[in-house]
């Protein structure tokens, strides 16, 4: 009996994500976006996704949006069958004001806490000189592999049960949470730097014993530039209540980017990323929302960890680019990253990742990636018995209209 309601869940879930885009016969604009990726690491992985998409003007001061996505993958030699509802937002406008309403995407100031999809509402007012928006957003909805929400061992455990259509509910969906924003931006404070400030607030509404992990986090991010030069600084403070605890955690950014005097077109920026680690009871490893991999290879968590990058990237010609990354990562605790091979740090200094992607568009409905690289534990003595990881990737987008 339970099977049976998991699949009349599932069977209406894929009803809606086939009709929405057929709603709407006054649709201005639509699409077709195809996007395969086949790359080795560790195995052959291979992912292709088909992404419908439409968006009518409805009025003067309303349009919307709808996509879908439909993921063939292969992994661990299992294909699967995904479906997810995309992007999709119904957006008013007026005077100096605007309300958007659905799933849509949300990037914190720092790109630390919260990235992606999410389901709600922001409303955005442009103060003149500076704009506000406040938004709130439940994540329940979303497909767990695309919110990456782990904050807590539930969470992971969760996030790694495989995908079961026979139990859909249970399999599918991400860690529910209430998530609230505030955010506020002015783009040039006395004409000298680009200023942007954040409030967001975590409610945990799952069921658990403790009462769940609650979070909030106060942010500020500066762009300064000084001729060719920009300058990127950021800072983040975290408040967490976790089994009748309160703690707090620490992160940050530096950078600074330029081009060098190469008679192309190029740039090279250097920068550093921190996400503080345990000290004691009080000051605990930073613990974002959603996890945004760092690294090309390594995809390390954003907690306990400190990341020091040197990015190259030239056109070489107008249809063609190289980009060339260098990150070091380092541990800021020994017990928070858990992607050690023998499960204990034996010192801080993780090991090297090196990157390398060629990125070629002949025109602007088709774009072929091409990258390969290594980490590199032994340039590191955190485990350094263990084998490197390479990982080589290929990548086509191409898009119908």
């Amino acid at each position: 009996m339970i099977m049976k309601k998991t699949n009349k869940r599932f069977t209406a879930f894929l009803l809606v994500l086939l009709l929405l885009p057929a709603i709407s016969l006054f649709a201005v604009d639509f699409g077709l976006l195809l996007d395969q990726t086949v790359a080795y690491d560790d195995g052959v992985f291979s992912t292709g996704i088909a992404v419908p998409w439409f968006s009518a003007l409805l009025s003067d001061t309303a349009d919307l949006h709808v996509s879908a996505g439909f993921t063939k993958e292969y992994r661990d030699n299992e294909w699967t069958f995904i479906p997810e509802l995309l992007r999709t937002e119904l957006r008013f406008q007026w005077n100096r004001s605007d309300l958007t309403m659905g799933r849509m995407v949300y990037t914190d100031p720092l790109a630390f806490v919260a990235h992606g999809l999410f389901d709600g509402a922001r409303m955005g007012v442009d103060l003149g000189s500076s704009s506000l928006w406040i938004g709130a957003w439940y994540t329940g909805l979303l497909y767990k592999d695309s919110a990456k929400i782990t904050m807590t061992n539930s969470d992971m455990e969760a996030f790694l049960r495989k995908l079961d259509f026979s139990d859909f509910a249970n399999t599918y969906f991400a860690s529910r949470r209430l998530i609230t924003a505030v955010d506020w931006e002015h783009p040039g404070v006395a004409e000298l730097f680009r200023l942007r400030l954040a409030f967001i607030c975590q409610f945990d509404l799952n069921n658990t014993d403790n009462g769940g992990l609650h979070s909030q986090y106060l942010m500020t991010r500066f762009g300064i530039p000084i001729q060719n030069f920009v300058i990127d600084l950021g800072a983040c403070v975290s408040l967490i209540q976790y089994d009748g605890n309160n703690q707090i955690s620490f992160a940050g950014l530096a950078g600074i980017g330029f081009p060098t005097p190469a008679p192309f077109h190029d740039r090279l920026s250097l920068s550093w990323r921190f996400a503080g680690g345990t000290v004691g009871d009080n000051i605990v490893a930073f613990v974002p929302i959603t996890k945004i991999p760092q690294g090309n290879i390594l995809e390390a968590k954003l907690s306990g960890i400190t990341m020091l990058r040197l990015d190259y990237t030239v056109r070489l010609h107008e249809t063609f680019s190289l980009s060339i990354f260098n990150s070091y990562f380092i541990l800021n605790d020994k017990g928070t990253f858990t992607g050690l091979s023998s499960g204990v740090a034996e010192g801080f200094f993780l090991g090297n990742e090196f990157w390398c992607q060629a990125i070629w568009s002949p025109f602007s409905d088709l774009q072929l990636r091409l990258g390969g690289g290594v980490f590199l534990p032994a340039l590191g003595n955190a485990d350094p018995s263990a084998s490197n990881h390479w990982k080589v990737e290929l990548n086509a987008v191409f898009a119908l209209f």
